[in-house]
């Protein structure tokens, strides 16, 4: 196969960042059959390309203006066409992947300029926060119940979430999504799921409680979204 799951792993975290790996993947393997003109060897992998590349844009529910090429029954034809559909693809994707690199950076300073919104979070509370996500990586990598593609993204998501911690932040978009990982690894393991899930439960409390005093609401408020056991 043409792409592993790496890459397939990668598109569903990352799709634009993933859909451009995947055109340069294929790019540097028809270039090493390039000696060959438009082979049928090269004629399969084109097609096995195009074919990945319209259903990672569609799972992704991406829009972009290129067409796919209709196959034709002659394969000189129809590798020009699946060439030019692909270099088409790349150019897009890397148009998109700078701008997102560069609303990552300004998210990034964003946070530092005093005038303008953010969360802080204490320096006891990040440094729990960096706890948890590193026991939660333990716990993870070590969970044999887990399926393979879901550790790999769910680590992934751990990895690129510590790496955008800091003590002032713009959101706390990545952290809240963690409620949903718990709500997904609770349904998939059951009680197994306890040391993962309570982890997630510790960090979505230091989030709450960080944001309900940014926002300002009363020190007591509890988040709603979070049920908690009477008992605890």
């Amino acid at each position: 196969m043409l792409f592993n799951e790496d890459i397939i792993a990668q598109i569903e975290e990352n799709p634009v960042m993933g859909i451009t790996n995947a055109c340069e993947v294929a790019i540097d393997r028809l270039n090493e059959l390039s000696g060959d003109g438009w082979s049928e060897i090269a004629h399969e992998l084109l097609m096995e390309a195009v074919s990945f590349l319209e259903l990672a844009i569609q799972t992704s529910q991406i829009h972009v203006d290129a067409i796919v090429p209709e196959a034709a029954g002659n394969i000189q034809e129809n590798c020009k066409n699946f060439w030019v559909y692909i270099c088409e693809i790349k150019a897009i994707f890397e148009e998109q992947s700078i701008k997102l690199k560069m609303d990552s950076y300004k998210a990034r300073y964003k946070a530092d300029f005093k005038a303008s919104f953010s969360y802080e979070f204490s320096q006891g509370d990040l440094e729990r926060i960096q706890t948890l996500i590193n026991e939660l990586r333990d716990h993870i990598s070590e969970n044999e119940m887990l399926e393979e593609d879901h550790k790999r993204r769910l680590l992934k998501r751990l990895e690129s979430m510590q790496s955008e911690l800091h003590k002032r932040v713009s959101d706390l978009d990545r952290l809240w999504g963690m409620v949903g990982d718990a709500g997904v690894v609770l349904g998939k393991l059951g009680v197994d799921s306890k040391p993962i899930v309570d982890r997630i439960k510790e960090v979505t409390e230091i989030v709450w409680k960080t944001q309900s005093r940014t926002e300002e609401l009363p020190s007591d408020s509890r988040n709603p979204m979070i049920e908690y056991d009477d008992d605890t």
